[in-house]
């Protein structure tokens, strides 16, 4: 199972009016383990940005200036993240800027059935309470203080912690490798929220095994590597290393 972990930057709150993006980020999971891969693009959003927008993401109109408008990284970005789920946290705010760029281009829009909204899951699993991304990592125990300005690439990245603990959480998986050298592990335990997979797949089922292949590890080991200690998918890997040694 493929999925992406998105999340964008703007000149400002609505594309009706005029707000544009200026960057996007991505990450890839698969069987909801980091690949590595990614897709991250600053964007020349062709307009002025707006002292407000600055102050949230550090982005200038000097610093935009040479880089790529959309039109020019819209084929390599659908094609990134193809036909699977993205996961986003508030999805309208990104897929209303995504598809007012691709509509513009007379591209393929992005569906609402393929959206997974952690803000969503979030609301409920803890209603009454803030459930931005910043306190969900609080909540979480998730570091982010190296966050001092929003980037779509590094709340990406923190997302993609934030939606392991939403689905399940961080003890709730074990990795296994057989004798193949392949990975195993069980599916989070299930907590009454059904997860769509994509517009056809149907449903995940808690407890269903899943296969990483060892190159997939190997990029996801080191794509863990650059998160830091407190990333918490070195749980796993601790877990994984204690059933080596028993």
């Amino acid at each position: 199972m493929r999925e992406i972990i998105l999340d964008t930057e703007t000149t400002g709150l609505d594309p009706s009016r005029g707000d544009r993006l200026v960057e996007i980020g991505c990450v890839e999971l698969v069987n909801r383990f980091l690949t590595g891969k990614v897709f991250h693009r600053y964007l020349n959003p062709e307009r002025s940005m707006p002292l407000e927008a600055f102050a949230v993401h550090g982005l200038s109109e000097a610093f935009l200036a040479d880089k790529p408008k959309f039109s020019e990284v819209a084929d390599e970005f659908l094609a990134f993240i193809g036909n699977d789920v993205l996961v986003i946290h508030n999805a309208s705010f990104d897929t209303g800027f995504l598809n007012a760029e691709l509509r513009r281009l007379k591209k393929p829009l992005i569906a609402p059935d393929r959206v997974l909204d952690t803000l969503q899951i979030a609301r409920r699993k803890h209603p009454g309470q803030p459930n931005s991304l910043d306190a969900l990592c609080a909540r979480y125990g998730i570091s982010n203080g190296h966050r001092t300005k929003h980037g779509a690439l590094l709340d990406a990245e923190i997302l993609a912690e934030v939606y392991a603990e939403l689905t399940g959480g961080k003890q709730s998986s074990l990795i296994l490798v057989d004798d193949q050298g392949s990975v195993t592990r069980s599916a989070p335990e299930s907590d009454g929220l059904e997860l769509e997979s994509g517009p056809t797949d149907g449903k995940h089922r808690a407890n269903s095994k899943q296969t990483v292949s060892a190159e997939e590890l190997v990029a996801h080991t080191q794509f863990v590597k650059s998160l830091g200690e407190k990333a918490i998918w070195n749980d796993y890997f601790d877990a994984e290393s204690k059933a080596e040694r028993n």
